[in-house]
């Protein structure tokens, strides 16, 4: 239903970031070649065809970009300042793919300045237009125009928050005629009823209907064939929310095999093939990136521990990962040399007196974490993801909190949401969990990208940090 309005949507917003695209790079090619003190010199060193070729490119890589951070998805637009993270974050994207292109491809030698007047008028000028496109689409709406109606069946928690989803994404254009009750009326005060649905084929005769959407509980009757039967015979088109909708995540999806439709009650897009690819590519090339960066720190910190305390540099702890399997995660030892059965089953605290001085500063800054990178490399963990606990604490955490295992259907990450939201050291499971499961299934490559980014600030500034 949305996703049929949003397609078309996301068609109208690939078009115009394209040629915004073009009109970028267009705009860059005229400020440094005609516009710039040094203009008439540069323009007779240059082939303007290559330059043609490489806006075309840079038009299309673009809207490659924005697509792989899933930048029109239906929400992000409910947010001016998260789209326009996004943008930026498309155009980071875009720079490094073509900048890492033009490395390997010699033959002639770009302005570096008109690629990156490209990225600033990309950023301006998609962020407005974007702005454009959903007031004009909201001002149309707002006017009456291609508006459908939309008469729900049910009062119950799911037909009321199906009612608000609309109501929040008012640009495509539905409008919620009112509700209908079942046997049972469970609507509060707040949601006034039509009708019943022992009277709906009437209702439907005399008021004009585009949708039906239905989205009765079990506690208010069944009579969806009665409702199909109408919908049928007055060629109104029907949606139905299963009655079950509160166990069914947000994520979930529909799959049809041989025509027998199959719901997935807990959709995890990490678990599909394209994703778990760009994930993985994401995670190596950033991983080796900070090892190469990081390197000389790994010398210099390693040193530090060595002199401060006895022992060894390097501490490994098993954690459970991924499908609950358990793997050595690696980390800098902060903490004075102990036995295992206490390492493993103690909670570090606030002020903890097995701290060694230094271990505290690299605990502070999230330092001692830092070879984890060599974990994600062997396949263990993930850059971003749910942080992996000691297999004592998963057996303990199980039977304490109902969703907690939920947590390892996706990689262990070195960071993750519930972190970058101050959800460690001694604070609430019960909220990491609900972080956790919101990162799982809300996965995209985006996100991971603001978590990354995040991950720094909240690093210094968290007091839960020991």
């Amino acid at each position: 239903m949305l996703k049929e309005r949003s397609q078309s949507f996301k068609l109208l917003f690939l078009v115009t970031d394209f040629f915004i695209g073009l009109t970028s790079f267009l705009t860059a090619y005229i400020f440094r070649y005609y516009l710039s003190p040094d203009s008439s010199f540069q323009i007779q060193t240059i082939d303007p065809l290559n330059y043609l070729i490489l806006g075309i490119v840079l038009g299309f890589s673009q809207v490659f970009s924005f697509l792989s951070i899933d930048l029109y998805h239906p929400r992000r637009g409910l947010s001016f300042s998260d789209e326009l993270f996004a943008i930026i974050s498309g155009v980071i994207l875009n720079l490094l793919v073509v900048l890492s292109l033009l490395f390997f491809f010699r033959g002639e030698s770009f302005s570096r300045l008109v690629i990156g007047y490209f990225a600033i008028c990309t950023i301006i000028l998609t962020s407005f237009s974007h702005f454009l496109l959903r007031a004009l689409m909201q001002y149309l709406r707002s006017k009456g125009y291609n508006l459908k109606s939309v008469l729900i069946i049910g009062t119950g928690k799911s037909a009321i928050n199906f009612s608000k989803t609309l109501q929040k994404h008012s640009i495509y254009g539905y409008t919620v005629k009112g509700f209908v009750s079942g046997k049972k009326n469970l609507s509060p005060k707040s949601v006034q009823t039509v009708t019943t649905t022992s009277k709906l084929e009437n209702y439907v005769e005399n008021n004009l209907i585009d949708l039906i959407v239905y989205a009765l509980s079990h506690e208010e009757g069944d009579s969806l064939k009665e409702v199909i039967d109408i919908a049928d015979f007055h060629g109104i088109d029907l949606k139905v929310i299963p009655s079950y909708e509160e166990i069914v995540t947000a994520k979930g999806r529909v799959e049809v095999l041989d025509g027998i439709p199959i719901i997935s009650i807990r959709n995890i897009p990490l678990r599909l093939g394209y994703n778990l690819v760009l994930k993985r590519s994401f995670d190596i090339l950033f991983s080796l990136f900070f090892i190469l960066l990081f390197s000389p720190f790994y010398i210099l910190i390693a040193l530090l521990v060595k002199l401060t305390s006895k022992g060894p540099v390097f501490y490994k702890q098993e954690r459970v990962g991924l499908d609950n399997k358990v793997f050595g995660m690696i980390k800098f030892r902060s903490m004075v040399v102990q036995a295992k059965e206490k390492s493993d089953t103690l909670w570090t605290v606030k002020d903890d007196p097995r701290v060694t001085s230094i271990g505290a500063i690299l605990r502070k800054l999230s330092l001692d974490e830092t070879p984890q990178f060599f974990n994600v490399l062997l396949g263990d963990m993930s850059v971003v993801g749910p942080r992996p606990e000691r297999p004592f604490y998963v057996e303990k955490f199980r039977n304490e909190h109902h969703q907690y295992m939920r947590r390892h259907a996706a990689k262990a990450g070195i960071t993750g949401w519930a972190q970058v939201q101050g959800f460690r050291g001694d604070t609430s499971i019960e909220k990491r969990i609900e972080a956790d499961i919101f990162y799982i299934e809300n996965w995209s490559l985006l996100l991971d990208i603001k978590i990354i980014l995040l991950t720094p600030l909240k690093a210094i500034i968290d007091r839960n940090a020991y």
